[in-house]
């Protein structure tokens, strides 16, 4: 049961987050608050030793003020960057962060490149009634990035030490 209750809570979060960045462009506040307090809940039911737990929180402190860092000279949006931190948290200091990061990296790429050409391909004015696609088509906004971080999530879960 607990086992399905930590997965539930992952993968759920970083499947939520990825729609939500995909229909509004947004990954919220609430969904990375979720996943961080998942972890801090989970991690020591899980029989993680004490000094795991403070290395995957330094993680995600670490993670988090890089990121922010990006994120205020506009190289990432807020979403993304809490959304990063908080999976670093649940990854801690392992091969499972780096593998997190290299995954987002090449799905993030993958998933620009077919939207760049979903932008030059696809006639705007015939999808002006599809909300998220007439947004997703739009050059002056951004990459919904979450998607490629959830999917990098989704990815490296099984590998995660609070997994089971």
């Amino acid at each position: 049961m607990l086992t399905l209750l930590i997965a539930l809570t992952f993968c759920g979060t970083m499947i939520y987050a990825a729609l939500s960045d995909l229909l509004f462009m947004k990954i919220s506040n609430i969904a990375c608050l979720f996943l961080a307090a998942g972890f801090i809940l989970f991690a020591p039911i899980t029989g993680l030793p004490l000094q795991t737990i403070l290395l995957h929180l330094a993680v995600g402190a670490v993670a988090l003020i890089v990121c922010f860092g990006l994120f205020f000279i506009n190289a990432m949006g807020g979403g993304d960057a809490k959304l990063i931190s908080a999976t670093a948290l649940w990854a801690g200091f392992s091969t499972s962060l780096v593998q997190y990061l290299l995954i987002s990296a090449i799905a993030g790429g993958i998933l620009t490149i077919i939207i760049l050409l979903l932008r030059k391909l696809i006639n705007r004015s015939k999808i002006a009634h599809i909300a998220f696609l007439y947004r997703l088509t739009d050059p002056t906004i951004g990459i919904p990035y979450g998607i490629a971080l959830a999917f990098a999530g989704l990815w490296i879960y099984p590998q995660l030490s609070i997994a089971g």
